[in-house]
């Protein structure tokens, strides 16, 4: 092991915690069906929670070696909240207590883990420094969200990101562009977006779905997708944005998969979106579109 963390390859974060210290306090995915994700399927990413102990020592090594120079805290690896209220509390403790510089602490969470915390519970987390988390909600239509086999619905991840919201931890959906392939593409869109507008998150982000190690997997649930040319993904997202009713989420489609960047605050900026969004459809070759080369996928 080299520093003080134990990390099992390969090891995921969201874009926005490039700076953070990614602290993993379980291994894998408790899920881990999603069709389209190879992201723990790896035989060393199989799912366990890590030992308490050794959790404990981590933060107790990070504070050690780092002081109060950490600012930002990622609980790795694909659903941290898998763990229990308890658990959860004696990490954050642990973090405030070793790692006294912090002042954000986030992770990726599953609509199904937040069903098992009630309010208070969450508002617990909150108050002990638990600020952001993560819902890779992928779409807001369940016939999608079935083919996919995410194993949750427009229901459940509604009411998740309700319960997040009215404890106090900022939310950050994310949905995936082109999931629904040209069958379902424009309900995939509008039904996302109706998600988001019931539950008005702080931030919402777009990827485009990828699948470097082929489509076999998705294909077995999903035989009739058929992935979205450059102009359906730009034709979809379109769809999407038209569709918000956001009053003040910062709203980012600049992910290294998307091929049009997009940045803005809905609803401020959805006007100017949907004009740089309507240029590139009408006129791809003008627009400013990421070349193949950069994309990293």
């Amino acid at each position: 092991m080299n520093g003080p963390v134990r990390y099992v390859e390969p090891v995921y974060r969201p874009p926005s915690e490039a700076d953070s210290l990614i602290l993993p306090v379980t291994d894998g995915c408790s899920w881990n069906r999603c069709t389209f994700c190879d992201m723990y399927t790896a035989p060393q990413k199989k799912f366990r929670p890590r030992d308490e102990a050794e959790i404990f020592e981590t933060i107790r090594r990070c504070g050690a070696v780092y002081g109060g120079e950490v600012r930002r805290v990622f609980l790795a690896d694909g659903d941290a909240m898998t763990l229990s209220t308890r658990r959860l509390q004696a990490i954050l403790e642990a973090i405030r207590r070793d790692l006294p510089g912090v002042r954000r602490v986030s992770s990726y969470c599953l609509p199904r883990n937040v069903k098992k915390k009630s309010v208070e519970e969450l508002r617990q987390l909150a108050d002990l420094g638990l600020s952001l988390v993560y819902v890779g909600a992928e779409s807001g239509d369940d016939l999608v969200l079935d083919r996919i086999d995410k194993g949750e619905t427009f229901d459940s991840s509604r009411e998740a990101l309700l319960k997040l919201g009215e404890a106090g931890i900022k939310r950050s959906v994310m949905i995936l562009n082109g999931l629904g392939g040209a069958v379902y593409s424009r309900q995939h869109a509008e039904n996302s977006a109706r998600l988001a507008n019931a539950t008005q998150p702080e931030f919402l982000a777009t990827l485009v779905v990828s699948f470097p190690n082929g489509e076999a997997r998705l294909r077995e649930r999903f035989p009739e997708f058929a992935p979205l040319d450059i102009a359906g993904l730009l034709r979809e997202m379109e769809t999407l944005v038209s569709a918000l009713d956001l009053r003040r989420t910062v709203f980012r489609s600049d992910h290294a998969s998307n091929w049009l960047v997009l940045k803005g605050t809905l609803g401020a900026d959805k006007a100017r979106l949907l004009e740089q969004l309507r240029a590139a459809i009408a006129a791809p070759e003008a627009a400013p579109l990421r070349p193949a080369w950069a994309r990293g996928l």
